[in-house]
């Protein structure tokens, strides 16, 4: 048994026969209600791990060890007189442990009416076993109400169960939130991959190219006797050619990572506008800036692909982020057009000068460096537009005074299509 188990048997060693002395008596004569078995049912429900014969035969023991200890120390009594007085509650909470494991009570915990019921016939039978005892010591019947018995056994094992069943419940929802983060997490990554096999896949192409035209020059240059330039192009183009079959496998691992994640490959748009909130918001905070993010969807929309369009509006977002100063806002609007899907994203950052306006969209634009003055990589305005248009939809930036927008228009048939 491990320290943590070993602690929390001492916690329930010590707090059930303490619990057992907070009673009263609802009628006239020896007929006491206590706390004890309340929390003694709470924390057989509650801690299935633990190895529960150890639990039950613990309690037993020590409820009838407190007893008798409190009775001599109190009244001045032989401690031999004072345990045959007590010893029958070994026999209550034991019976009660016993039958609790006999009828394996957690199996129930979908079904909590029938818990209760199960709380009640322990009780009931954990108390007539403790008379049975009571009566064989003092060699005569003892009486008890059984209606009464019922009665008190239903108050206290359906208290038990709804509180049980509310710390249950604050569990799901503490479990639930945990997956809902690791789920987002796991769409941002995967969106991530997306874009970059995105890029994989044009230096890929790239790539063949480039072979090609470095082996069309090599035979052009060989046919005029020029071997020592010729062979030097011939290994610039065996060299290309490794290149593009290392992308090819670094492309076939991830189309599986993002293939694999299918389940969750079409979500609703406000959800998909959600979890990209989310996302900057976080990495404004990184940033040390003071963002408000506006998320607005207008119309009916049909689920759409989830790393599609996760991996163009975090692009487009993070860029708004990093554009903005100190402080700022930064509105996504997402509008069903019927046939077309219109996503505007604005922000109050510096803006895009005049004169960049025509190149903002090529590779190798940038306008953000760091604090060492090297330039980003520029590609994720040229990404969006090179996803867009294999949509067969456009990107355009706004003429807006004071703000800067992007205006995306997508074929909806195309985008809900793109993650298949």
């Amino acid at each position: 048994m491990n320290k943590k188990k070993f602690g929390f048997l001492l916690l329930v060693v010590f707090m059930v026969p303490l619990a057992g002395e907070l009673k009263f008596y609802p009628v006239e004569g020896n007929f006491r209600v206590s706390f004890g078995t309340p929390l003694f049912f709470f924390f057989l429900l509650w801690r299935r791990s633990l190895h529960q014969y150890t639990l039950i035969l613990s309690v037993s023991l020590s409820v009838v060890l407190l007893r008798v200890g409190l009775e001599v120390r109190g009244n001045e009594i032989e401690a031999a007189e004072a345990f045959m007085r007590h010893f029958p509650v070994f026999f209550y909470y034991l019976t009660y442990g016993l039958l609790f494991q006999f009828l394996n009570v957690p199996k129930f915990y979908s079904k909590p009416f029938i818990v209760g019921l199960c709380g009640v016939v322990l009780e009931v039978m954990a108390s007539m076993s403790e008379m049975v005892i009571r009566s064989g010591l003092a060699e005569q019947a003892v009486g008890f109400d059984l209606w009464l018995l019922l009665e008190i056994a239903i108050i206290r094992s359906f208290f038990v169960l709804g509180f049980f069943n509310i710390l249950l419940y604050r569990q799901a929802k503490v479990e639930e939130e945990q997956h809902k983060k690791q789920s987002e997490h796991m769409m941002m990554v995967v969106s991530g991959l997306y874009a970059e096999s995105i890029h994989l896949k044009k230096s890929m192409n790239d790539a063949e190219t480039v072979t090609k035209e470095s082996y069309d020059l090599y035979r052009k240059i060989r046919n005029l006797s020029v071997e020592e330039s010729a062979s030097s192009l011939l290994g610039i183009a065996s060299r290309v050619h490794e290149i593009k079959k290392d992308n090819q496998r670094i492309y076939a691992g991830l189309s599986q990572v993002i293939t694999r994640e299918s389940e969750a490959s079409y979500l609703p748009i406000e959800r998909i506008g959600e979890i990209v909130k989310k996302a900057n918001e976080q990495y404004a905070e990184l940033l040390g800036k003071q963002v408000a993010f506006k998320v607005t969807c207008k119309g009916d929309h049909p689920a759409y692909p989830t790393y599609a369009l996760l991996s163009i509006l975090n692009n487009l977002i993070s860029n708004a982020v990093e554009a903005i100063g100190e402080e700022g806002y930064i509105e996504l609007t997402v509008k069903n057009k019927g046939d077309f899907v219109d996503i505007i994203v604005t922000d109050n950052g510096r803006g895009v000068p005049d004169k960049m306006r025509d190149i903002i969209f090529k590779h190798g634009y940038t306008s953000k460096f760091d604090s060492s003055g090297e330039a980003s990589t520029g590609i994720g305005l040229s990404y969006v537009q090179e996803v867009v248009e294999g949509m067969n939809g456009s990107i355009n930036l706004l003429d807006e005074e004071g703000k800067t927008s992007f205006l995306i228009r997508l074929p909806q048939e195309n985008l809900v299509e793109m993650g298949q």
